[in-house]
């Protein structure tokens, strides 16, 4: 029997990565865990989670084949689980790092229905920050 209890890591193929660990750790406040450069992995502590760095040019990034680009993504994209979640301060903070963010709306996820909006890394992977579910009597009228 298999029984999921939540994210253990997810793996980007990069192109840039000191733009990205600029982002990843400068903008998002994740931490490097572990390098690896011989084979080109750079592991982030964010939360209880990982996110892994791979270089494209590096030598697991190579076995992935070409970049991604406008053509197409190796990710639609993943949601980090944001508390507290104070949508005002989170998109003040972001527009002063020239990011530009989505809107806030109400979205389903792992713990319910709560608060979340998108925003886009150095090289177009899409991010969702979550807050935490709302309470029943916090519901809005309408939820996405």
């Amino acid at each position: 029997m298999i029984h999921i209890v939540g994210i253990d890591h997810l793996v980007l193929r990069v192109s840039d990565l000191d733009r990205m660990l600029d982002f990843y750790c400068g903008v998002l406040g994740c931490s490097v865990e572990r390098r690896l450069d011989d084979i080109g992995l750079v592991q982030l502590r964010a939360g209880q989670h990982l996110i892994d760095l791979v270089p494209v040019d590096g030598v697991l990034g190579k076995s992935g084949g070409a970049a991604a680009g406008a053509g197409g993504r190796n990710l639609d994209h993943f949601c980090l689980r944001l508390e507290p979640f104070d949508a005002d301060a989170i998109r003040e903070f972001l527009q002063a790092k020239g990011i530009t963010v989505g809107a806030v709306d109400t979205r389903y996820g792992a713990e319910g229905d709560g608060p979340s909006l998108y925003l886009n890394d150095p090289e177009g992977n899409v991010v969702e920050l979550k807050g935490p579910p709302y309470a029943r009597s916090d519901m809005p009228a309408h939820s996405a």
